[in-house]
């Protein structure tokens, strides 16, 4: 891909393949290395929530398995992947300081939202005071105190 130099559209292209998860890891390798910080970012990230199996030869030419994901963070913070040593490119937060970068929202956070949405609507149980003393419950020892106790009182008359 570094002697053919496709354009820009086609390497976003091989990012979203959702198809073919060996040319996304493509895709995003030769971004990381051909990209600006920006698009670097903007396009790799997404492919956090990317949870597929893919196999690497590594140096010494045993394949481990990794996942896309995994790769990904390799590839935004590491300063080597797949022996090649990659761009240094600048941390997300100095981005977003700069307003080069909006601040990175999660998947999850949508799901986190409506749970505190529900939460706050439904109503709090509160005990009351005197409900305690409206159940009657028993409150003995736990078995295992109970069974630790009786070993000890055994062991006790056994020595004597």
């Amino acid at each position: 891909m570094l002697q053919i130099q496709p354009d820009k559209d086609i390497v976003v292209e091989f990012i979203k393949n959702e198809d073919h998860k060996y040319v996304r890891v493509l895709g995003a390798f030769y971004l990381r290395l051909t990209g600006t910080v920006a698009d670097v970012y903007q396009y790799l990230e997404p492919l956090y929530n990317d949870y597929r199996k893919i196999r690497r030869k590594l140096s010494d030419g045993k394949f481990t398995l990794t996942h896309v994901d995994e790769f990904i963070d390799e590839l935004l913070t590491k300063d080597y992947s797949c022996d090649t040593a990659l761009p240094r490119i600048q941390k997300r937060w100095v981005l977003e300081a700069s307003g080069t970068l909006e601040p990175r929202r999660s998947a999850l956070e949508d799901d986190f939202e409506e749970e505190e949405d529900k939460e706050d609507e439904q109503p709090m149980d509160v005990d009351e005071p005197n409900s305690r003393e409206k159940h009657d419950h028993y409150r003995g020892r736990s078995p295992t105190r109970e069974r630790d106790r009786d070993r000890k009182h055994e062991r006790h008359h056994r020595a004597m």
